[in-house]
């Protein structure tokens, strides 16, 4: 009798996996024919079924391992951003409520991008009409004139839309300099912060937290100090050493739960991968109590430095936050970068977040600050917004729309995606770059979504051209799929028994 339920219990597993279909399909291609395009296999939906000989390339998932949860992906709303945004929900509101939903929509089946992970910097940045800060009344340590709506309405205002739209979206705060009257030179450009006004800088970061609760938007990490290793004297920025940073993050850890605010992570470092073996790991050294993780930006390194840290701190957390577009470059090798640097790069090395630098710029890269030297090629945003109430989307939108589909919720306030192992064999193993992940279910007898995130770039581009679509097998608990995966990023998925 037990071997008979033995023997009928492994052939309903088997009818199960046999019944897996991937029948949903996003597509970017490197020629443009599909732009985040929806489509479903045709003449009919492709099954999982007894294997056979591999394709050109062979991707087998692992899901007995499964990683870190991914949290979204998106960018920054710096002052510029969301100056050029609300001056279109002005002039056109239909476009803007139109680009909005595209951007932010997380609903599961939306023709949107469900960008769900969005930094917002506390005062002035290189992309702000003038430098400012929360409170920039000298020797004022009680903090008694801070004051949150120093900074544009235009913030709050894209704030509460985004999450009108999207209920679940995250915000990462962090300040691009402490105010002026703090830091050794007086001015937010440069210069370092005073170490006799760690306290003080502690106490502006929790009013910071409180200001955008009171404003009805729940913070879910801060950073103390973005790039803490790079002082340029034409935009607010800090010099700010390890022992700074992690005293900081001692004082605020104790205000935030002093405060009610347990609940939010503080996030150190948020500056490139090249130095990911120092900075981070003496940080984690010196306040690992304080800090949840370290996030990292784009402009020097590689996703691998990540390894770096998370070898040393496997159960710290770690976030991409910043990486920029340039004007003028290639879209489809940005593509091609974007996605094996970050969108699946970094995310297989841990990050629980990609995100692209500003939002929103008009085509030429501004509004920038008065007198910054930053973004000597010109600053891309991942939208373009033009002076007529138009706007477009750019290469930083497809690539990561196309991650951001593999791990949003598929339930109603659901889980999150979870990386995945995953592995590419074959021939053509060199031309697929594959992100895996799995989507768990509020109820337990749902399904879980399998998803693969997978960037073909075998474009031969050392030959003049030679887009080389790859037919591959995919392979999940002793069954077999098989797809053709054209030039291009494509994300699909299948449901599965947990």
């Amino acid at each position: 009798m037990l071997r008979s339920l033995q023997i009928f219990g492994s052939l309903a597993l088997l009818q199960a996996v046999a019944s897996q279909q991937i029948g949903d399909i996003w597509q970017t291609t490197w020629e443009k024919n599909m732009l985040f395009t929806y489509l479903q296999p045709t003449p009919d939906l492709i099954n999982f079924v007894t294997p056979g000989a591999i394709g050109s390339a062979d991707i087998v998932i692992d899901d007995s391992s499964v990683y870190q949860t991914v949290y979204g992906f998106g960018a920054s709303l710096t002052d510029s951003s969301a100056e050029l945004l609300n001056n279109l929900k002005v002039q056109n509101s239909a476009s803007y409520w139109q680009l909005m939903d595209y951007l932010f929509n997380a609903t599961d089946g939306a023709n949107s991008a469900g960008f769900s992970y969005i930094r917002v910097p506390l005062g002035a940045t290189d992309f702000s009409a003038n430098t400012y800060s929360y409170d920039d009344i000298s020797r004022d340590t009680s903090l008694n004139n801070f004051n949150i709506n120093d900074a544009p309405s235009d913030v709050f205002s894209v704030l509460q839309d985004i999450l009108s739209i999207n209920h679940v979206a995250r915000f990462h705060i962090v300040p691009w300099s402490p105010p002026g009257w703090l830091k050794s030179g007086g001015t937010m450009h440069g210069g370092s912060l005073n170490t006799q006004y760690i306290n003080t800088m502690a106490n502006y970061l929790l009013k910071s937290v409180q200001a955008f609760s009171d404003k009805g938007v729940p913070i879910y990490a801060i950073s103390i100090q973005n790039e803490p290793e790079n002082s340029d004297t034409t935009y607010p920025t800090c010099d700010m050493p390890v022992a700074t940073e992690a005293q900081i993050g001692l004082a605020l850890r104790t205000l935030l739960n002093n405060n009610g605010f347990s609940g939010v992570k503080i996030i150190g470092y948020e500056h490139n991968w090249v130095d990911a073996a120092n900075y981070p790991v003496q940080l984690m050294q010196q306040a690992g109590s304080a800090f949840d993780g370290v996030s990292f930006h784009c402009y020097e390194g590689s996703a691998s430095d990540q390894a770096s840290f998370t070898s040393q701190y496997p159960n710290k957390e770690v976030y991409f936050t910043e990486c920029s577009g340039t004007l003028g470059s290639d879209w489809w090798n940005d593509i091609k970068w974007y996605m094996d640097s970050i969108f699946i790069g970094s995310i297989s090395y841990g990050s629980s977040s990609g995100l692209m630098w500003n939002l929103a710029l008009d085509g030429s890269g501004q509004p920038l600050l008065p007198g910054t030297d930053s973004c000597g090629g010109g600053c891309r945003g991942v939208v373009q917004i033009n002076s007529n109430g138009t706007w477009s989307v750019n290469q930083e939108f497809y690539a990561m729309a196309q991650a951001s589909k593999a791990i949003l919720p598929r339930d109603v306030d659901g889980p999150w995606g979870q990386r995945i192992g995953v592995s590419v064999g074959g021939s053509l193993d060199w031309a697929l770059v594959v992100g895996a992940y799995k989507t768990g279910r509020v109820l337990s007898s749902d399904w879980n979504r399998y998803s693969i995130v997978v960037l073909n770039w075998g474009d031969s581009a050392s030959t003049s051209g030679n887009p080389q679509s790859v037919k591959a097998t995919i392979k999940f608990r002793g069954m077999q799929a098989t797809y053709t995966f054209p030039v291009g990023v494509t994300t699909l998925w299948w449901y599965a028994p947990n």
